[in-house]
């Protein structure tokens, strides 16, 4: 059986790689439920550029991964599993600064770091 995030990620690829339709990334986007960390009932996400990036996963073994990383070890890394309409619609938009959606696909490993916002 295909993981949830599978085609997601190719969509990233083609993406990445300079093809694909920005549209079908989008939608696919918001087709997918996609795990995202969360300590303490928050939402974990990193800024770069002035910018808050809410971090999601493509597959079910990144947040093993991540909490292996940026887990403190105190406290548990736990994940919401969330639909990506509702992060794209309603989670993104919510703080009123500029932020995004920053989808990790197991292709993207090791691009950027993210730590948890304080």
């Amino acid at each position: 059986m295909e993981q949830p995030g599978t085609a997601l990620a190719e969509r990233i690829a083609e993406r990445r790689a300079g093809a694909g339709d920005p549209r079908a990334l989008v939608g696919e986007t918001r087709r997918t439920v996609l795990p995202v960390p969360s300590v303490d009932g928050r939402l974990w996400s990193a800024r770069s550029g002035g910018v808050r990036w809410v971090c999601a996963f493509t597959d079910e073994a990144a947040p093993a991964r991540f909490a292996l990383h940026h887990g403190s070890g105190e406290r548990p890394v736990e994940y919401a599993a969330l639909p990506g309409a509702r992060l794209v619609d309603e989670i993104v938009p919510g703080p009123g600064e500029p932020a995004g959606l920053a989808v990790t696909a197991p292709a993207l490993r090791g691009a950027g770091k993210t730590r948890q916002e304080k």
